[in-house]
């Protein structure tokens, strides 16, 4: 499968649809976004259960101004639904690789529990 173009009308039905979502937060004037864009382009080829969404910042503003990208490329990874990678930097082939192995391994019962507990502590501190 190859990427696809994300913007502010469809990235909220791409994360919602699919199991899992990569996002490559890039710009034409960056160097090594140039670098990793055929990495992530190769990787979109090889994982047919993973969608590959790449978001131009220059064109995108709010959708990056939304995610804080302050650094690009910044790869974002989410596993049903929840952000679960946000890494400013340029990624080699194969530590990407690895990246997708551990995104796909992910126990998601237990990262949903720990969603749980960390927005329990978050209100409790709220409150006080």
């Amino acid at each position: 499968m190859s990427t696809i173009a994300i913007t502010k009308e469809n990235i909220d039905s791409t994360i919602k649809e699919n199991s899992i979502v990569i996002l490559d937060c890039w710009a034409d004037w960056c160097g090594p976004c140039k670098t990793f864009g055929p990495i992530f382009e190769d990787a979109s080829a090889k994982h047919d259960d993973v969608i590959f969404g790449k978001i131009n910042t220059e064109q995108e503003k709010e959708i990056a101004a939304n995610f804080g990208i302050r650094s690009i490329p910044t790869i974002i990874a989410f596993r049903e639904q929840i952000p679960v990678f946000m890494q400013a930097g340029a990624l080699p082939a194969e530590s990407f690789e690895e990246l997708l192995g551990k995104i796909k391994e992910l126990d998601m019962d237990s990262v949903r529990e720990e969603v749980a507990k960390r927005e329990a502590e978050m209100k409790q501190k709220a409150s006080k």
